[in-house]
């Protein structure tokens, strides 16, 4: 008799996937200081870790599109958890060993990206291959555990420092790196289905020639613009708008903004079977212009903190909800499909907060007229599912 396969634990290994791209992705930040003190490294290399980051992801969801396929998914996705694995412990140790400390920071730094950019690309497809029903649903809540993951991140740490201190932060990174280490094993024994038949997915160039890829190109960075402007600075505007310290800034900021952001993937994957995705994501798209407004515009300090806070609601569903989006209206995409997705995202994610802290520059510092000017990437999105809507059709359910 045939072995029933388990889907679960494929579901699983992808949620502690997402946990470790959180992890890759806000624990860094959090000893940027740490770095500067113990290091003597300035504040102008530090600057450096987060665009080596986020470009090694787009170097890599660029080129997951040519060999992940060859090389097959099992193997992809547990060197990327071997690779953040690693990343993590080579960042408590290498500093130390190598005669510029800074040199051994961006070695791990590397690594680790290498690992997230994988698993961008990797996880979604995987599930997405999966006999589940309601995929919607499905992957809004694997998306969640992104945001949960940068909670963990934010408040484990926090109570970690508070208690041990600061000093023992290498104790801290080699405890995270124990999650991909464990979840490598866990992607090498779960099922994984292939996303497309062989021969049947669309090459690059039919894929670069499709209107609709262009288009769902364009929502998708505007789904990762959408939530890297106000997730990256939201602690700065916490700081600036309500006068409080950095501490609480990022509890009261980037946290809230993450709960409230897992908090609306959890409930679109339980309601998504009632929902009509593409009205779901216009009403989200609409309601972060409020939330952008609201946070940029208004005089009462904690009126702003509440737009920032509900602004984590509102682009909850934008980055699953194209993945999903892109499933349904374009079947035979394939690997090719995600890993440019997932490069749109991350290109959004990447020049977004750039810009909002150059239009605040050129205004003399101010914040809010850069989060005023990041109304734009809603604006659009709502522009391109409305053009979605009437040229391409609706989602069949």
């Amino acid at each position: 008799m045939t072995k029933q396969k388990n889907y679960k634990q494929t579901l699983i290994a992808c949620y502690l996937g997402f946990v470790t791209q959180a992890i890759s992705a806000n624990f860094t930040p959090l000893l940027f200081l740490t770095f500067k003190n113990a290091y003597g490294v300035g504040l102008e290399k530090i600057a450096l870790i987060p665009l080596v980051f986020y470009l090694t992801q787009l170097l890599i969801d660029l080129a997951a599109a040519k060999f992940v396929d060859k090389i097959g998914y099992r193997t992809c996705v547990v060197s990327s958890q071997v690779l953040s694995a690693v990343g993590l412990v080579l960042m408590a140790i290498l500093p130390e060993l190598l005669p510029i400390p800074f040199a051994g920071i961006l070695i791990a730094v590397v690594l680790y990206a290498m690992g997230s950019g994988l698993i961008e690309v990797l996880v979604s497809p995987i599930v997405e291959a999966c006999p589940f029903e309601n995929k919607d649903g499905v992957m809004s809540l694997l998306h969640s555990f992104y945001c949960w993951g940068a909670v963990g991140v934010i408040l484990g740490s926090t109570l970690f420092f508070s208690v041990f201190g600061v000093a023992n932060w290498k104790i801290l990174t080699l405890i995270f790196a124990l999650v991909p280490l464990y979840n490598a094993f866990n992607f090498i024994f779960c099922p994984i289905e292939r996303l497309v038949e062989d021969g049947k997915s669309m090459r690059t160039g039919q894929l670069l020639r499709l209107p609709l890829f262009w288009l769902l190109i364009l929502l998708m960075i505007c789904a990762g613009a959408s939530e890297a402007s106000m997730a990256q600075w939201a602690s700065a505007f916490t700081e600036s708008a309500m006068g409080v310290s950095k501490t609480v800034g990022d509890l009261a900021g980037p946290c809230l903004f993450a709960v409230f952001m897992g908090i609306s993937r959890i409930l679109y994957g339980k309601m998504s079977e009632k929902l009509d995705l593409t009205k779901t994501m216009l009403a989200c798209g609409v309601l972060c212009v409020i939330c952008y407004l609201t946070a940029s515009l208004a005089s009462v300090p904690i009126i702003g903190l509440a737009g920032c806070a509900l602004c984590g609601v509102s682009v909850g569903i934008m980055w699953p909800g194209t993945i999903s989006i892109s499933s349904q209206k374009c079947p035979r995409g394939g690997t090719a499909m995600f890993a440019f997705l997932a490069l749109a995202g991350d290109l959004g994610a990447t020049v977004s907060p750039a810009m909002v802290g150059g239009v605040s520059n050129m205004v003399g510092g101010n914040l809010k007229t850069g989060l005023f000017a990041a109304t734009a990437f809603p604006l659009i999105l709502i522009l391109g599912l409305v053009v979605l809507h009437r040229k391409f059709g609706r989602l069949s359910k």
